[in-house]
């Protein structure tokens, strides 16, 4: 359990849902972790239970991270949000700022981790991406477009991080039961007309043949071991936790 021992982990969207329990998760098995939320107090609360500290930070604000420096051996790229609208409705403002906060940010967040990194010889870059970034689904043009992108940068840094001891992967939960996630059913109730019961059996759960939400600990769980010394040779993929979505 104290596998990570001395190892410092940044996790963005550290303040609830899978940031907060892969922060937990982390700590948990030594690392040392810094929550990043753009809300204080959830940050502050995740720190203290972890035993770390807290960074608040606005990743839509890209231009503030153009000159960042990370001293951090697991960088975890989490924070995420979701808008569901038919392409004809959707909001470009709101484009831009999912994949500036889901694209554009990890890739920051990464060139300002890398030079750490290497320098030590070890480096853990994990993506929390989604089922949606293997496949698409209606109404979520933007989430879909940031999730496909973020499986291409995490496979470019695998291949630059080959031979440096930098492992980067994908992990890729099918609907989890998060905040996020409970937002997007209401938001689905909306666009398709029915009951928020009927968006999880019929929308959420539809194509996959295990009925039941992902729980946070789980991704967690898959979380720790990317991050640890076990997985050195793990890099590139993409990790799907979808209850047999993608095998269809």
């Amino acid at each position: 359990m104290n596998g990570l021992s001395g190892r410092k982990a940044l996790v963005t969207g550290a303040g609830s849902g899978i940031g907060a329990a892969i922060a937990d998760a982390l700590a948990a098995r030594g690392a040392h972790v810094v929550a990043a939320d753009r809300d204080a107090e959830s940050a502050a609360a995740t720190a203290e239970r972890t035993g770390g500290q807290s960074w608040v930070v606005d990743l839509t604000d890209t231009d503030a991270l153009r000159d960042l420096s990370l001293d951090c051996d697991i960088l975890v790229n989490n924070a995420g949000i979701q808008h569901v609208s038919p392409i004809e409705e959707f909001d470009p403002d709101t484009f831009h700022r999912i994949l500036m906060l889901m694209l554009e940010a990890p890739f920051l967040l990464v060139r300002a981790a890398l030079p750490h990194m290497y320098a030590r010889g070890f480096g853990r870059v994990l993506n929390v991406s989604s089922v949606h970034g293997l496949r698409a689904s209606a109404f979520k043009s933007a989430y879909v477009s940031a999730k496909h992108g973020l499986e291409g940068l995490s496979k470019v840094i695998a291949q630059e991080g080959a031979g440096r001891g930098v492992t980067s992967n994908c992990i890729n939960p099918g609907y989890v039961r998060t905040p996020l996630v409970e937002k997007q059913i209401a938001d689905q109730a909306r666009v398709h007309g029915i009951s928020e019961d009927r968006v999880v059996t019929e929308i959420l759960l539809e194509r996959s043949p295990v009925k039941r939400l992902v729980e946070p600990a789980e991704v967690a769980s898959l979380a720790c071991w990317l991050a640890g010394p076990d997985a050195s040779m793990a890099t590139g993929g993409s990790y799907t936790l979808d209850g047999g979505w993608t095998s269809r």
